[in-house]
């Protein structure tokens, strides 16, 4: 477009400043060759004065306070991606306004309920930047228990009512394995509603995974029954057969080194176990107490504050393979609205979620977390642990602290604190303020033309616009920061976050 709009002014110059009508013809000709303009049109073209190009001003509809209220929110929910936050914001923001974490002005609050999954994700990339196979176990020759358990696919699921579960062990080893015992997790997710449990195991032995499953099974909020596990010798054993013949629950397992019949819990082995607790070495009765620590209170958080997408079908079309999800939804909003649970559990769910702080919740886990790493080799965790309120007030900026989730802990780099260049508004930013202070919307370069006006010997060409776009830039986030957090000072002791607009 630049370059076209440069050939209109450039011939539009000669043609209106030829008075020789052949001339004048000749450039029309060229004109119309290299354009491919209709000869009518191009003579309008030619015709029409000069014009500057100007772009729309649009007026911005996400402003800082919906950023830094997006920002809150985000941490709220343990950084989810923009398509599960999208769904998640009304029940977040009803369940931290009702335990007094958060008071949100009407015009931010309308803007956050309107927001999409694609804005949350524009408007999130800084936040989210500034934060192998499994061994194989022998079959085992001749298992009678392993051959009387009927096999389950991924595809012979179909729909089944809540209380199928799929069931899995991960194991706490640190990566390579050189010998010894280490705590095992005990993972069950439910097929119809992806309900998901753990239990902590300080060894991989049968007897534990039977106790494990009865424990979880008593904080199920409906049935437990069916259980579909891989083939193990934990699990094909006549200790596991015995337990699920005297509950009544249907045993199926998967077919040997095929993972994808176990898909629902191996997804949900990286996207809650190891994202809880890292890849770190566990090992020993205190590093069990605290995982089974982390997932009490991780169980609550997951299964209500956690969206997660479910397959709705796939379509193979040679190698291409388009697949289908329903729109994410909690595991308890999927037994909300599922037409098998009976009305008794949803009334339940309905009351156990309304006595739920998510923001307590995330603490408490947060504690965890920090326990869990000073007990393993590898993870070296954050020092400290802050209290609710002061957790609280730093959503809006935790993304850039020292803290990262196990499954995003990186090597600690020197944070880059000192300037390289003179700094080329020091002298005139206290004018560049005032503008901004009486007319808040200004753009960067309406500002930097304003400085070349007034100072032409300091800024001769204009090149300082992109520094000046970062200062302007963090001048807004601050001023929407102390609006945001106006009222932390005398709320504090509640740990309410009050959030306003920023027009």
């Amino acid at each position: 477009m630049a370059t076209r709009r440069e050939l209109k002014d450039a011939i539009r110059q000669r043609y209106r400043g030829s008075s020789d009508r052949r001339e004048r013809r000749q450039i029309l000709a060229e004109f119309v060759r290299v354009t491919g303009y209709h000869r009518k049109h191009a003579l309008r073209v030619l015709n029409l004065p000069p014009t500057s190009p100007t772009l729309p001003q649009r007026e911005r509809l996400y402003d800082e306070a919906v950023h830094q209220a997006l920002t809150v929110l985000w941490e709220a929910s343990d950084r989810i991606c923009g398509k599960r936050l999208r769904v998640l914001i009304p029940v977040l923001i009803e369940a931290m306004e009702r335990h007094g974490h958060l008071q949100l002005d009407p015009v931010v609050r309308s803007r956050l309920l309107d927001i999409s999954a694609a804005t949350i994700d524009r408007l999130l990339p800084p936040e989210r930047e500034a934060t192998g196979r499994m061994r194989r176990r022998r079959w085992g020759a001749g298992s009678a228990v392993r051959q009387s358990v009927p096999v389950r696919t991924f595809a012979d699921w179909g729909d089944p009512p809540p209380g199928y579960f799929e069931c899995d062990l991960v194991e706490h080893c640190g990566g390579v394995k050189n010998g010894g015992n280490y705590v095992h997790t005990l993972t069950l997710t439910d097929i119809h509603s992806g309900w998901t449990e753990c239990a902590a195991l300080v060894v991989r032995e049968q007897s534990l995974v039977v106790e494990g499953i009865s424990a979880i099974a008593m904080c199920l909020p409906f049935t437990l029954r069916g259980l579909d596990t891989d083939n193990d010798s934990a699990f094909m054993n006549e200790t596991l057969q015995g337990y699920c013949n005297r509950h009544r629950i249907e045993w199926t397992r998967s077919r040997a080194y095929l993972k994808n019949d176990q898909a629902w819990v191996e997804q949900k082995n990286g996207a809650v176990v190891r994202r809880l607790a890292g890849y770190g070495r566990l090992s020993g009765l205190a590093a069990t107490a605290a995982l089974q620590r982390l997932y009490e209170s991780a169980r609550l958080y997951v299964n209500f504050f956690q969206p997660s997408f479910k397959l709705a079908g796939k379509q193979r079309d040679g190698a291409l393979v388009r697949r289908r999800y329903h729109p994410p939804l909690t595991p308890c909003q999927r037994l909300l609205a599922s037409p098998l649970v009976e009305e008794s559990i949803k009334t339940q769910l309905r009351q156990q979620f309304a006595a739920l702080d998510p923001v307590a919740l995330l603490t408490t886990i947060r504690a965890a977390q920090r326990e869990l790493s000073s007990l393993s080799n590898r993870d070296p965790g954050a020092a400290g642990s802050p209290d609710q309120p002061q957790y609280l007030t730093a959503f809006a900026t935790a993304w850039h602290s020292d803290y990262r989730a196990p499954k995003e802990r990186r090597k600690n780099t020197t944070k880059h604190w000192w300037r390289n260049r003179a700094d080329p508004f020091a002298d005139s930013w206290p004018l560049v303020e005032g503008w901004l202070t009486a007319e808040p919307n200004l753009a960067a370069g309406e500002l930097l033309m304003r400085l070349r006006q007034r100072l032409p010997d300091v800024y001769p060409t204009g090149a300082q616009l992109r520094t000046l776009h970062r200062r302007v830039k963090a001048w807004r986030a601050e001023r929407a920061r102390q609006l945001v957090f106006a009222a932390i000072s005398t709320t504090e002791a509640a740990g309410t976050v009050t959030i306003g607009s920023s027009r």
